[in-house]
């Protein structure tokens, strides 16, 4: 569906967030004067009348819903959840800013990062690379830019790089030239509803696209294989990460002091960058020197400095258990205290559970609206090498942690989770983080690149 199919529509836009308003304004641009209604909390709707635009501040049912042909759907509303399955069978057409886009540029020469942990800074890494090696390129979707807001650009880039998260892959219809599973680990089980809903929404971005690019996983291999144009990173005939680098083949390529990026999976995360260039035809071998120009994104790993002699560390971005282990696996040599938990999607916390129980830090400290199940999974651990302690708040939760730490030690906050049941999203979670530690969040800087350039 092309924006100019919606002439004659009666079109609503659900959802007032960063995707809404882009929707809201490339429509109002397509078509100045055509009657639109916007649905949303009232707490997001405009705080001055926009012309020709109605305002519905109540959660819609399908009756409400039935009176539009075509709803554009905000990615954090779930199309398994009522009203929507009720609306469609009622025949209302539900698409999404990202599906728009990509049918006003189904010629664009796109690179398509998805995954569950790791997407946003693969995507800006390819976004960086190519720009170093001359290129225009576009970084937008998920990432922080929607790509209505990028709709009429003032010239076509050589690249689009696009984050998507499983939200967006699920009602995707592009024809990506390269699609990238970063990884696959169980997630937003809330709003697909099942794993396997999870994972056939993930992957469904691989069956359009001309060339994907995946990891080892098993699973992910296992259900990739037919693609007819397969790229895949960690294994050792291609790009793979090794204790002293990252390597093609036999050559090591970059050392590990070469990467601006702590932790053996952002070696990973870099291997997969490369793979996403070589797949897309490009000479990723001559292009690798330009990692070493890689600013870290803010909230992942970041270090904000050290208070009476600990470290602080903002992970804010971690929202699996699988992330947190991978933030553990970096500070293994330090004595750690990890804040761990927030909002509940009811993911397995069972992994987690046997990497600390081998690999204990100094400290957990639970909090969230998921901190008691996590920590009530955590009292199975017979004979556990760390303290376990819960705190309501995050402010609590470093008045905790401060005194269970020595000095030379790291207080780490990876959570985990989602920050959805106390924060707006990870990033005000890790600017309080820094606030609370005694650091200033305005000095956290906001993702760069964004954008052409």
């Amino acid at each position: 569906m092309r924006l100019a199919d919606l002439a004659d529509a009666r079109v609503a836009i659900w959802g007032y967030g960063r995707e809404g308003r882009a929707a809201l304004a490339a429509l109002r641009r397509q078509f100045p004067h055509k009657a639109l209604t916007l649905i949303c909390k009232e707490a997001e709707a405009p705080t001055t009348p926009v012309e020709s635009v109605t305002v519905h501040a109540a959660p819609p049912d399908a009756a409400a819903l039935g009176q539009f042909d075509v709803v554009v759907k905000s990615p954090g509303i779930s199309p398994y959840q009522s009203p929507v399955p009720q609306a469609e069978a009622g025949g209302v057409h539900f698409t999404s800013g990202t599906a728009l886009w990509f049918a006003e540029h189904s010629n664009a020469r796109t690179i398509c990062v998805t995954g569950t942990k790791g997407k946003s800074t693969v995507a800006a890494l390819i976004a960086h690379i190519l720009r170093k090696s001359g290129k225009s390129v576009a970084l937008a979707g998920n990432i922080g830019l929607p790509l209505l807001d990028l709709l009429d650009p003032p010239h076509e880039p050589d690249w689009w790089v696009v984050e998507l998260s499983s939200f967006q892959t699920r009602d995707f219809r592009g024809a990506p030239s390269v699609a990238v599973i970063n990884n696959l680990y169980e997630e937003h089980l809330d709003w697909h509803g099942t794993r396997e809903r999870y994972l056939a929404d993930k992957l469904a971005i691989g069956d359009a696209a001309r060339a994907l690019v995946v990891n080892t996983q098993p699973e992910l291999l296992a259900r990739t294989a037919q693609h007819p144009v397969l790229t895949v990173f960690g294994d050792e005939d291609g790009w793979h990460a090794r204790e002293d680098g990252v390597c093609y083949g036999n050559d090591r390529i970059l050392a590990l002091a070469d990467i601006p990026l702590a932790g053996r999976h952002n070696a990973q995360n870099v291997c997969d960058a490369l793979a996403a260039l070589q797949a897309a035809g490009l000479d990723a071998k001559q292009l690798a020197q330009y990692v070493a120009t890689f600013r870290a994104l803010p909230h992942r790993l970041q270090s904000l400095g050290v208070r009476d002699g600990i470290e602080y560390v903002n992970d804010s971005i971690s929202t699996t258990p699988y992330a947190t282990i991978e933030a553990l696996r970096v500070f293994r040599q330090r004595s750690v205290s990890v804040i761990v938990g927030g909002f509940d999607r009811g993911v397995d916390w069972d992994g987690f559970a046997v990497y600390v129980a081998q690999n204990p830090p100094r400290a957990i400290i639970a909090t969230g609206a998921n901190g008691a199940r996590i920590v009530e999974r955590l009292c199975a651990i017979e004979s556990p090498g760390f303290m376990l302690v819960s705190a309501p708040t995050l402010a609590d939760v470093l008045t905790t942690a401060r005194p269970l730490t020595p000095a030379g030690g790291v207080i780490l906050l990876s959570p985990g989770a989602p920050s959805f049941d106390q924060y707006h999203d990870y990033a005000e979670r890790g600017r309080e983080f820094a606030r609370l530690a005694g650091f200033d969040p305005a000095t956290i800087a906001q993702i760069e690149g964004l954008g052409i350039a």
